[in-house]
């Protein structure tokens, strides 16, 4: 099992994603869906648990690997003294049922190689029943209500509850591999053509791909960011999660490991930019649509995150069996953040709805009534304390983001209203608005230090008050929002990168709490931008750029001192905050401008 993050690649087929290492072996799997338990889990725990390796039997003197031009189609070259093979690694499309393709093709000498196949549920705990189908073509795997299939001409066998085989390929040779999941209750779905499927499947990359605008010189890497955004869209709902994976984690070693596979409305205005200044307005309206459904019921109930289907009891539990990624405890399952109080959820959701309108997005004709009753709620909760938008476990506080984005839910209704013809108390709601306003601008400002802080009475700063020009709540040219750059240079900026927490927090302590916040970078990046400092801005995206791994993922955060990426990989916010920032580089669109003039 490899020991870095950023040694995995990521395969998906619209339902489910899969992580591959650089070994050549798929060390995370969640089947049938993204928060499903049906997975392999090496990647949380020990070789026992499930994998799935193809690799050389002989000394491997050079790995490389590439996605293919414009696809999720991984190749894994390993070069020994004996020859050169190439692992394809890739999921088509999702048709009746789930596949993983593996497909060994020999392009130099000869070479024997090894699979190892360790099938374990349940987060690595279920062992399932293994046995020939009918035909005997096929090994047939169950457990509870789960069942996979593998199918390949190599012979395989039973070693110490692991499946195993040894072959040999020589030049010009492929042999391939496909594993299938599907309920257990069904019947064996039919095999599939390998090779079909890997022209199937590079053919709708290809598609796929031709839709996007982006003209800028970094076309490759935004192109590789939206195919990442892409993978970790539930396709049957529109619902993007902010990672496929859980219990990576924010602090090498510590406890700071969260379950990601859920969707964030956080994240629900820079996702909808992103994807509608790319090009991609049906992937737009299904997140639209995913946000309008799953929010739908009393407004004092909305959450801040929902599972890919809308789902809302996200209970949090913890595995206890497995060890974690590098020793880091617990690995949890679950988040209960779900439960949390956070404010800026609804500015976030009021904003979509501005900005989706804006762009003429098709829209139900009850949600200018939900947007009201929203709208309502917020007038008279947004001076509550709440968790804040990083999620702070213990008692609420009075985060300024929060309020800030209360001010950008009444701001967004009502220029909702005036633009589109709409009805709604907009007297109530712009005296409102101004309150909001003047009271952030009252106790969230610190004179002493020039700038606003993380909550009202403290002297922290925070990465989130960068979306205050952002989001149009001050100019960019306010000496207030100036001197609140510059205190985030002074006190939040480490070795080109921006953290969201700030350092003099944990005064006396040599331990970082977690890793710088690439997001966070970015916005900054954006706020350069505003100011109209190009050359500032695309320093700081390039400082981002170079933290990923060789194939261009990134995950949440990166660790300045060990020099590597940490937390949950890949990351949707971190690629949604760098297709816009090179979009607002490149002046196609500006989605930091977006938001505030919209």
């Amino acid at each position: 099992m490899v020991s870095k993050i950023e040694d995995y690649a990521l395969i998906g087929d619209g339902e489910t994603a899969a992580l591959v290492g650089r070994d050549g072996s798929i060390d995370w799997l969640c089947w049938p869906c993204f928060d499903s338990d049906a997975c392999f889990s090496a990647l949380l725990g020990e070789d026992r648990h499930g994998r799935w390796k193809i690799a050389p039997l002989s000394d491997i003197i050079q790995v490389s690997r590439r996605y293919r031009p414009e696809t999720l189609v991984l190749e894994t070259t390993f070069r020994t003294d004996d020859g050169q093979v190439t692992v394809i690694d890739f999921m088509p499309p999702r048709g009746m049922a789930s596949d993983i393709v593996r497909l060994v093709r020999c392009e130099q000498g000869s070479m024997k190689l090894r699979m190892d196949l360790v099938i374990r549920f349940g987060f690595g705990k279920n062992v399932p029943w293994v046995r020939r189908t009918e035909d005997a073509k096929a090994l047939r795997a169950v457990c509870g209500p789960d069942m996979i299939i593998l199918r390949t001409p190599v012979e395989t066998h039973g070693e110490h509850m692991t499946t195993v085989a040894t072959f040999e390929v020589a030049a010009g040779q492929t042999v391939p591999f496909v594993l299938t999941y599907q309920a257990s209750h069904l019947d064996v779905p039919q095999a599939i053509d390998p090779d079909e499927a890997l022209r199937e499947t590079e053919q709708y990359w290809a598609e796929w791909c031709a839709q996007c605008r982006y003209d800028g010189e970094d076309r490759a890497m935004i192109l590789r960011s939206l195919i990442t955004l892409k993978a970790m869209i539930y396709r049957p709902t529109g619902g993007m999660v902010a990672a496929p994976t859980t219990s990576l984690p924010e602090r090498l070693g510590g406890d700071r490991n969260w379950d990601y596979r859920f969707c964030w409305l956080r994240d629900a205005t820079f996702t909808l930019l992103a994807l509608m200044n790319s090009g991609y307005y049906d992937e737009a309206s299904a997140w639209h649509d995913w946000l309008r459904r799953s929010v739908a019921g009393v407004p004092a109930e909305m959450q801040i995150m929902y599972g890919i289907m809308g789902q809302r009891r996200l209970t949090e539990w913890e595995a206890t069996w497995l060890p974690g990624f590098g020793g880091a405890l617990p690995v949890r399952i679950g988040n209960a953040a779900h439960a949390q109080l956070q404010l800026d959820v609804y500015g976030e959701l009021m904003d979509v709805f501005h900005q989706a309108r804006a762009a003429k997005l098709k829209f139900s004709d009850d949600t200018w009534a939900m947007e009201c009753v929203l709208i309502e709620h917020v007038c008279k909760v947004w001076n509550k304390p709440d968790s804040g938008i990083w999620e702070r476990r213990g008692p609420g506080k009075h985060y300024v983001s929060s309020k800030v984005l209360t001010w950008v839910a009444l701001d967004r209704g009502i220029k909702s209203a005036e633009q589109y013809g709409l009805k709604g108390r907009l007297d109530r709601w712009r005296a409102t608005r101004d309150a909001i306003h003047r009271d952030v601008c009252s106790k969230g400002f610190d004179e002493a230090q020039n700038s606003f802080v993380e909550s009202y009475g403290s002297n922290l700063l925070d990465g989130s008050l960068l979306l205050l020009p952002a989001v149009g709540f001050l100019p960019v040219s306010d000496p207030r929002i100036g001197g609140t750059i510059a205190a985030i240079e002074r006190h939040l900026v480490r070795d080109g990168f921006v953290f969201r927490h700030d350092p003099r927090e944990r005064s006396g302590l040599t331990a970082p709490l977690e890793g710088a916040f690439l997001a966070c970078t970015l916005w900054l990046a954006d706020i350069y931008v505003l100011k109209g400092d190009l050359d500032r801005a695309q320093k700081l995206l390039d400082r981002v750029v170079g933290a990923a791994n060789d194939l261009g993922l990134l995950s949440e955060e990166y660790d300045i001192t060990a020099r590597c990426l940490a937390g949950n990989f890949p990351q949707a916010l971190t690629h949604i905050a760098l297709v816009n920032t090179a979009h607002n580089i490149s002046a196609a669109r500006k989605p930091a401008v977006q938001r505030g003039k919209t």
